[in-house]
């Protein structure tokens, strides 16, 4: 994959998960009632988004660091850890750039569902039938595919996981620039 197309997956997921950070840490004020006397104490930021966040910074350094194990210590910004593991895994064999790709993709699209942007999918093409037809859907933590005629063997319309998205995303990449040259 050029470079070009590294800074665009990489950035992609970096901004994202800086906006998770610098905008959802925010907890909601749930209760608004004027007669409450003392204040219910709260934390000053979401954990449950500084966990996602902090998980999904762990991961690409777990990842980074399978395929170089004295590779340098990752940032301190959770978001800067996409860059960091692209310079780091540089020179590493295909298999680990792919499964780096693919995991920087799938948490890209992880971060905008996160943030209530579930339109990312729709960005994407039904592996099945190739129409821009994939709808998230919450309960199922699957993309569905609301295209008629595309089915499973039972009839019930397909659904993709966000990993075989983006394993699909970056394999067509990869394609792509091995036909190319």
């Amino acid at each position: 994959m050029g470079n070009q197309e590294q800074d665009t997956d990489a950035s992609t997921a970096r901004d994202r998960l800086r906006l998770l950070m610098t905008e959802f840490t925010t907890p909601a004020r749930t209760d608004t009632s004027p007669r409450r006397t003392t204040p219910t104490p709260q934390a000053p930021v979401d954990l449950g988004v500084l966990d996602y966040t902090m998980k999904a910074a762990r991961e690409i350094a777990a990842l980074t660091y399978a395929a170089v194990p004295d590779a340098d210590p990752p940032p301190a910004d959770a978001a800067g850890v996409y860059q960091w593991a692209y310079e780091q895994t540089a020179q590493s064999g295909i298999e680990h750039r792919i499964a780096r790709d693919t995991t920087v993709h799938r948490q890209a699209l992880e971060h905008a569902i996160e943030m209530g942007d579930e339109d990312v999918l729709g960005r994407e093409p039904c592996p099945g039938c190739a129409c821009w037809s994939l709808f998230w859907q919450a309960d199922l933590g699957k993309a569905i595919c609301v295209n008629r005629n595309c089915v499973d063997l039972l009839g019930r319309p397909t659904t993709w996981t966000l990993r075989q998205l983006a394993s699909r995303y970056v394999a067509a990449k990869y394609a792509a620039r091995r036909n190319a040259t």
